[in-house]
């Protein structure tokens, strides 16, 4: 703990103790010995037998509506650490309406682990919750729905949040400074499969509890579904970028063929390539605007997201990848001109892969949208070989959740990727104009630079090659003559001395 912030709090002592906000935290049942190597035993345990999901709330707690629910808020005066030196703290949310089956959060602390029960006071109720839930909301067995990290970000005393575990094996965070925009899964199963997705759950969790100069806090949580169970470690470390360190433990109850590991959420309406399609007084909607990738080739791939008519799964085969993300790289607030959602301070996210994953493919599910509250983009790696019934499968990854990341292939980045009609809106083919950001080997003569531009289906032109005053950069603009094709993918490429200078933009165009 630095001196500032004991300088701090040893001011803010007297008022502390004449207004004690924190809780004494309500536990039940005894204390229980901890360690990573119970978990993945307890995983394994239970892979070998039924799955048994978590039990459900009374279905007074199911049938809240949405302003009811959100009428039971955390008084995060009274999070879990509050008035204590520790560097974190942590808050709870309630179950009920989306959240029908409660979690089970552990404090673990000098190798042993104690369950929290649930505690009513923790929360503020406000008039639209139903007074009749308030009684039973009494019972400690009712549990939690997930939980809010929160540290010192910015300033000594005040805690901010930057991560939230909350709803199957959903997670979120943010790097200092940002809001909160796309999510993170434990694990996909069968993403985009015709017979449906099944979502596995992160039923428990053990925290474990910091000391006062943390600078990381360390979150363990057992994985259960109908056809998996997991052990999981996260090594979370806030800041910008947060950083999460993840180590997985897979236990199949049966053989997986289509497995997502480290996958991604997120959400794309519109921008610049289907502006079009959409009545709408601002220039873009989305969390994120395009998956990058560092394939195991060393080459940068570019592949801005797709808001089609229907539902498109891309793969792009690799061989021990070196990372992959969702980028939200716009980031003038006039990229999007909306002055309430604050696209343009979305995180991007990043995946590190801290192991050789071998062979497989970066997926991408792009599912039809017509509304910005729907999450319709997943991206995910799914490796080639099925995952065996009865047997143990380890994967480790870290995650960054801020800017682009920093250690990738040094060649200039798609700044922009715009498709419609030209001045002629009488013809069949469509403009495609693509920004890249400046490069040193930009400052020559343009004519020196190979353009490569492909299309599986219709015809491309060679293009023109310009500098554009307003980037900085160079744009590549061409046509893209679809003929009768309802579908295409384009590729394409600058390139000096047979030398990549940019990313490989990829795209996938539809009717």
């Amino acid at each position: 703990m630095s001196l500032s912030r004991r300088s701090f709090l040893t001011m803010l002592g007297a008022a502390a103790l004449a207004n004690p906000a924190s809780a004494m935290p309500v536990f039940k049942g005894e204390a229980t010995p901890f360690s990573i190597e119970w978990l993945k035993a307890e995983a394994k345990r239970l892979s070998g037998q039924s799955y048994a999901p978590m039990e459900e709330v009374p279905q007074a707690w199911k049938d809240l509506t949405y302003d009811q629910y959100k009428a039971l808020a955390f008084d995060t005066n009274k999070a879990l650490w509050s008035g204590t030196d520790r560097a974190f703290q942590m808050d709870f949310f309630h179950p009920g309406l989306y959240f029908p089956r409660p979690i089970e959060i552990n404090i673990v602390e000098d190798d042993t682990a104690r369950t929290l029960g649930f505690d009513l006071s923790l929360f503020n109720r406000h008039d639209k919750f139903p007074e009749d839930l308030v009684d039973g909301a009494g019972d400690p067995s009712l549990g939690y729905s997930g939980l809010r990290l929160r540290h010192e970000l910015v300033k000594p005393g005040r805690f901010e949040e930057f991560m939230v575990f909350q709803g199957a094996s959903y997670f979120r965070a943010i790097g200092t400074g940002q809001n909160y925009g796309l999510s993170a899964r434990g694990l996909a199963l069968n993403t985009g499969e015709a017979e449906g997705e099944e979502f596995p759950e992160f039923t428990r969790f053990w925290v474990e509890a910091p000391s006062e100069d943390a600078t990381t806090i360390i979150v363990h949580a057992l994985l259960d579904s109908p056809s998996v169970t997991g052990a999981y470690s996260f090594i979370i470390t806030p800041g910008k970028p947060a950083q999460v360190s993840v180590k997985a433990t897979l236990y199949p109850r049966v053989e997986l063929t289509h497995v997502g590991i480290a996958p991604l959420t997120s959400m794309f309406l519109f921008d610049q390539t289907n502006r079009s399609d959409f009545d709408d007084f601002r220039d873009a909607v989305h969390d994120s605007e395009g998956l990058l990738i560092w394939n195991g080739a060393g080459e940068m791939l570019w592949r801005p997201l797709a808001n089609s008519t229907g539902l498109q799964v891309s793969s792009f085969v690799d061989n021990n990848p070196r990372g992959f993300g969702l980028m939200q790289r716009a980031r003038d607030p006039e990229d999007f001109a909306d002055l309430e959602a604050y696209y343009h301070n979305r995180p991007s996210l990043w995946i590190t892969p801290e192991m050789d994953w071998g062979k497989g493919a970066v997926t991408l599910v792009e599912i039809p949208s017509d509304k910005e509250i729907y999450d319709n983009i997943v991206a995910y790696w799914r490796p080639r070989a099925a995952l065996e019934a009865g047997s143990e499968y380890n994967f480790a990854y870290r995650m960054d959740w801020g800017e682009e990341p920093k250690e990738t292939r040094p060649v200039s980045r798609v700044l922009n990727s715009r498709i419609g009609k030209g001045y002629d809106k009488d013809t069949s083919y469509v403009i495609m104009a693509l920004d890249f950001a400046d490069h040193e080997l930009f400052a020559g003569d343009l004519d020196d630079i190979t353009r490569f531009i492909s299309a599986n289906n219709g015809s491309v032109s060679e293009g023109v090659l310009q500098r554009n005053p307003g980037t900085g950069g160079v744009r590549l603009a061409f046509k893209f003559e679809p003929g009768d094709a309802k579908a295409a993918e384009l590729r394409v490429q600058l390139l000096k001395d047979a030398k990549s200078l940019t990313e490989v933009w990829l795209y996938r165009w539809s009717v």
